[in-house]
C-alpha cells in the first residue's frame, strides 16, 4: 500500500517536469468541456494507454517496443490533424477527408455534441489514448524504481497496479490543472470573447507538441532539463521509506548481525528448482542440502561489483569445503547476452569457478529470495535456515566469521584459520574500488535506464541516428558521435568511425561491451583528454598503444589510472562497425 502511495506521489510530480509539456497541449485544449464527458475520458485514456504499454515494455518484449513505436507515430498523425481541426474546423474538413472521422471531427463533433449536451466522451476517449502513447514521462527515482521492479519481478499485478497508480497520480495533477485552466478559458471567452483565440493558440501549441515529440525533444532534451526538476523530492520521499530503495549502493555492507550476537533467523532457503541449468553440478535441492552449511552467491559475469567480490567467495569455497561448507553460485542476468549458457560457460572457466552454479534466467530463484542486488550473500545454516545475508561487495570479515560460526554450530571443529582479506592477491578488475576517489556512477547505454546523455537531441530510441558529441561534457556526462542504433539495452554502432565520450572522476573505467551480432571482433582505441591514452594508465584490455579488441560479450576494463586521480573525459573510437555498448562502471 505504501508504494502504491508513493507511485501515486511520484505520478502527482510529473506536473512539475519539463517531460509533461508535450502533452499539455492536447489536454487543455478539452479544458473549456464538461469535465466528465470530455477531461474525464480523455485522461482516463491516457493513463490506461501509459499503464498497459509500459507494464508490456517493461519486461522486455521486444515487439512491444516495436509496436509501441508503430503506435506513436499514428498518435502524431492523429494530433497532428486534430491540431489543425482546431486552428481551421472548415480547412480541415475539405482537406482531411480520408480522416474526418479521427481528426477534424474530434473537435467539430465534440463540440457540438457538448452544445447538445450529449456525447463527446468517446472522442475524448480517442484523444486520451493517442496521448497515452506520446507520454514519456522522465524517469525518476520513483518511476525508475517502479520499471526497474517490473523488469526484474516479470509482469504481475503487483507491477501494473503501480504503474497505474504513477499514471492516475499524474492524471490527478493534469485534472487539477486542467480545471483551472478551463475558469481561465470560459472567463477569457465571456469578458474578452477570446475564446477562439485561445483554441487556436493552443492549436498552434499542439503543432509544436507534435513537432517536438517526431524530433525526440521530449525524450532527449526535456529529460535532462527534468534530471533537476522532482528528482530531489522523489528521492527524499523514498529515503523515508527505506524498505522502497531501488537498488543498493556499489558497496552497500549491509551486516549479518552483530559479531558476538546471536545469528537471527530470516527464513528458510527456498526452493532452487527454478534453475534453467546447473554448471559444475548436477542440479541441487534444498532438501539435497540440508546438513551442510550453505552460501548462495547470486552474480552476473559482466557486474564490476560482482567480480570484485568473487575471489573471497572463492577462498572460502576452497578453505571450508572440507568443512561442511557448499557455495552455490547463481548466475542471474541483467543483459541479454548474459541468458546464453554459453556465455556464462565460458565467463566460469575463465573466472575458475569450481563450485556449482545455477542458471536464473527467468528469475525464478532470485524471486523466491526476494532479492533485489549483484552481488548478494546468503548465509544458510545446516537446518536450512537463512542466517544472515550480504548485500554488495565489501565486508568480507565479517562475511567470513558469519560462515565460521555456521560451521561450529553444525559441529565442526579444527577450522582452518580465517582469511586476512587485506592479503589477497587481486588483480585486474578484482583489485578492489579506490572509495576516496570514486565520484561516477553505473551508468547505462540503453535508452530503458539511459541517464545523463548530452548529444544534442537526446536518444533516439530503436532507430539508427547519426549523433555529435558535445565540445564539453559536465561531469558524469555522456554523448556519442557517429551513426547508432539506441535499443533498450544497449546502443549498436551502425558504422565504422564511431566514439562514445563520458567525462568521469575515478581510478578505474570499465565498459560492458560485445563484438557484432555475427561475432565479428571490433577494434578500439581509447583516448584520455583528447590525447592517446598514456601506456601507463591502461586498464587489463588496453595495449600499450592505446588500441584492443572487443571479441567477446563481458566487462572490458579500458582505464586503470597510477597517478593523482582527477576529473578527465574518455572517448573511445571504434575502427569497426557492430559493436554494442551496455554500461560504464568505475572503481
Amino acid at each position: 500500500m505504501l508504494l502504491l502511495l508513493l507511485a501515486y506521489l511520484g505520478g502527482v510530480l510529473t506536473l512539475l517536469s519539463p517531460c509533461i509539456l508535450p502533452v499539455l497541449p492536447f489536454v487543455f485544449a478539452r479544458a473549456d468541456r464538461p469535465f466528465l464527458r470530455s477531461t474525464l475520458p480523455l485522461l482516463l485514456g491516457m493513463a490506461l494507454t501509459f499503464t498497459v504499454v509500459a507494464s508490456l515494455a517493461a519486461v522486455g518484449s521486444q515487439w512491444v517496443a516495436q509496436a509501441n513505436q508503430i503506435g506513436r507515430w499514428v498518435a502524431l498523425v492523429l494530433m497532428a490533424v486534430f491540431a489543425i481541426a482546431l486552428l481551421w474546423p472548415t480547412l480541415a474538413d475539405h482537406l482531411l477527408a480520408p480522416f474526418q472521422r479521427i481528426g477534424a471531427r474530434l473537435s467539430a463533433r465534440a463540440d457540438a455534441a457538448d452544445a447538445a449536451g450529449r456525447g463527446g466522451a468517446g472522442t475524448s476517449l480517442l484523444i486520451g489514448i493517442a496521448t497515452g502513447l506520446l507520454w514519456a514521462p522522465c524517469a525518476g527515482p520513483i518511476l525508475g524504481l517502479v520499471l526497474t521492479g517490473a523488469a526484474l519481478n516479470g509482469a504481475s499485478v503487483g507491477t501494473s497496479s503501480l504503474l497505474l497508480a504513477y499514471a492516475l497520480g499524474a492524471v490527478t495533477a493534469l485534472a487539477l490543472a486542467v480545471w483551472v485552466g478551463g475558469r481561465v478559458f470560459r472567463a477569457l471567452q465571456a469578458r474578452l470573447g477570446l475564446g477562439n483565440v485561445v483554441r487556436r493558440v493552443l492549436g498552434v501549441a499542439a503543432l509544436l507538441a507534435v513537432v517536438a515529440i517526431g524530433l525526440g525533444w521530449d525524450t532527449g532534451l526535456l529529460t535532462r532539463l527534468s534530471a533537476v526538476s522532482t528528482a530531489r523530492i522523489e528521492q527524499g520521499l523514498l529515503d523515508a521509506v527505506p524498505d522502497a530503495q531501488p537498488a543498493a549502493p556499489p558497496m552497500m555492507m549491509m551486516a549479518a548481525g552483530q559479531a558476538d550476537a546471536p545469528l537471527p533467523v530470516e527464513g528458510t532457503l527456498p526452493s532452487l528448482s527454478g534453475a534453467t541449468g546447473w554448471l559444475n553440478s548436477p542440479p541441487l535441492s534444498a532438501e539435497q542440502l540440508r546438513g551442510k552449511v550453505v552460501l548462495i552467491d547470486f552474480w552476473t559475469y559482466s557486474c564490476i561489483n560482482c567480480l570484485r567480490a568473487m575471489p573471497f567467495v572463492h577462498e572460502w569455497a576452497q578453505r571450508y569445503r572440507d568443512h561442511g561448507l557448499v557455495v552455490v553460485g547463481v548466475h542471474t542476468p541483467e543483459f541479454a547476452f548474459e541468458r546464453d549458457p554459453r556465455n556464462v560457460m565460458k565467463a566460469v572457466q575463465q573466472l575458475k569457478v569450481e563450485y556449482p552454479v545455477a542458471l536464473d534466467n527467468q528469475y525464478s530463484i532470485w524471486r523466491a529470495f526476494n532479492n533485489r542486488y549483484w552481488p548478494a550473500h546468503y548465509f544458510i545454516d545446516a537446518q536450512g535456515n537463512i542466517r544472515g545475508h550480504q548485500f554488495g561487495e565489501g565486508n568480507y570479515a565479517h562475511s567470513e566469521q558469519v560462515i565460521r560460526r555456521l560451521l561450529v554450530e553444525a559441529g565442526q571443529t579444527d577450522l582452518p584459520p580465517p582469511a586476512d582479506p587485506a592479503a589477497a592477491d587481486l588483480q585486474g578488475v578484482a583489485t578492489q574500488a579506490d572509495m576516496g576517489n570514486l565520484r561516477s556512477p553505473e551508468t547505462y547505454l540503453g535508452h530503458a535506464r539511459a541517464e545523463q546523455f548530452a548529444s544534442p537531441g537526446g536518444q533516439r530510441a530503436d532507430t539508427a541516428f547519426g549523433y555529435t558529441l558535445p565540445s564539453t561534457l559536465a561531469l558524469n556526462q555522456w554523448g556519442l558521435s557517429g551513426q547508432w542504433r539506441v535499443d533498450d539495452e544497449a546502443g549498436q554502432l551502425q558504422q565504422a568511425g564511431g566514439r562514445i565520450a563520458f567525462q568521469f572522476h575515478a581510478r578505474d573505467l570499465h565498459l560492458v561491451l560485445a563484438p557484432g551480432e555475427d561475432g565479428t571482433p571490433v577494434r578500439f582505441r581509447v583516448l584520455l583528454d583528447g590525447k592517446p591514452l598514456p601506456a601507463a594508465d591502461a586498464g587489463a584490455d588496453v595495449a600499450a598503444d592505446g588500441t584492443g579488441t572487443v571479441n567477446e560479450h563481458r566487462l572490458y576494463q579500458l582505464i586503470r589510472q597510477r597517478g593523482t586521480i582527477g576529473p578527465h573525459r574518455f572517448e573511445i573510437e571504434f575502427l569497426d562497425a557492430g559493436v554494442q555498448a551496455y554500461a560504464f562502471t568505475f572503481g
